[in-house]
């Protein structure tokens, strides 16, 4: 897996200040997306073990809220493989913060026999808190909404989603 950036101090893609993660590749490729060169799997630097340690230290300080994952495309199959051992890393090491993940797939496909279902999905999504699912639509995009691009997009509060055994949107409050 390669990575696109990582932000130390993100303040707009979840609650609180973030260690954000864009990763390389996305097959998707929504119109307008804000970040195209992204969409490239070989974008980017490789994602390492030295790259999970960085992170991990980045999240160190008490201020920083928890982890972000964005992309490209976090739930791509071949990324999932590649972020299991950091969502691992993270959770082990800080039990207390919280994980969001953008992705482009709705929820329902990240499901057993979904298109981006695999074999490490249940364990990354056991490791997630907020999901925000849904392509980028153009047409449906606000710039007033918070945490997400376009109206048709959800945030999922994923803990609560599987208590329900139905969608739970995530509410602020």
């Amino acid at each position: 897996m390669k990575y696109a950036t990582i932000k130390t101090v993100d303040i707009a893609n979840g609650t609180g200040v973030r260690v954000s993660l864009f990763v390389s590749g996305c097959t998707h490729r929504c119109p307008d997306c804000f970040n195209e060169i992204a969409w490239d799997f070989q974008y980017g630097q490789d994602f390492t073990q030295e790259t999970i340690d960085f992170i991990l230290k980045a999240l160190s300080p008490e201020h920083i809220a928890g982890l972000t994952l964005l992309g490209g495309e976090p739930m791509e199959l071949v990324n999932q493989e590649g972020l299991l051992p950091l969502l691992r890393q993270v959770r082990n090491t800080y039990p207390d913060k919280n994980i969001w993940c953008y992705t482009g797939y709705l929820y329902e496909d990240l499901l057993p026999g979904g298109r981006a279902y695999g074999e490490n999905t249940d364990e990354i999504l056991s490791y997630i808190d907020i999901l925000v699912d849904g392509p980028f639509i153009v047409s449906q995009k606000n710039i007033r909404l918070k945490f997400r691009g376009s109206e048709n997009q959800r945030i999922i509060d994923i803990k609560r989603t599987n208590q329900a055994c139905q969608v739970v949107l995530w509410d602020e409050k």
